[in-house]
């Protein structure tokens, strides 16, 4: 998979999601539901940077492709299950799907670490 241009594509995604929160659902969410979709995309413009560096470690020969791949995919799991139930839970009030978004805070958090782990033999 080409990170590099996952992880811009995902940029630009969050950006859209972000604008269209702050001028197309203004007047539609209401204070809590705001604030849950801000978070959403938070996390989700947070962790496409993540695998855009990831990415460019992977290019640079600093880091192996194998564990860009793990650690990519981790994080792009992560987006979809934790920003994604957030904007799923603000978008239409149903709570129940915030039960998601723990198993993707958990991914990001294995992400991470695999990242952590791979980088201390590496640099």
């Amino acid at each position: 998979m080409n990170w590099s241009a996952t992880g811009a594509v995902l940029l630009a995604l969050a950006v859209i999601l972000g604008a269209f929160g702050a001028h197309g659902l203004q007047n539609r969410l209401d204070d809590y539901s705001r604030g849950v979709y801000e978070k959403a995309v938070f996390y989700h413009f947070l962790h496409s940077m993540g695998i855009l560096v990831v990415a460019v470690l992977a290019r640079t020969g600093t880091f192996p492709q194998q564990a860009t791949d793990v650690v990519c995919w981790c994080l792009l799991a992560g987006i979809v299950l934790f920003s994604g139930s957030l904007y799923a839970l603000a978008l239409t009030g149903n709570r129940a799907l915030g039960m998601v978004t723990p198993f993707g805070g958990l991914v990001f958090i294995v992400g991470w670490l695999l990242l952590a782990w791979r980088l201390r033999r590496v640099i």
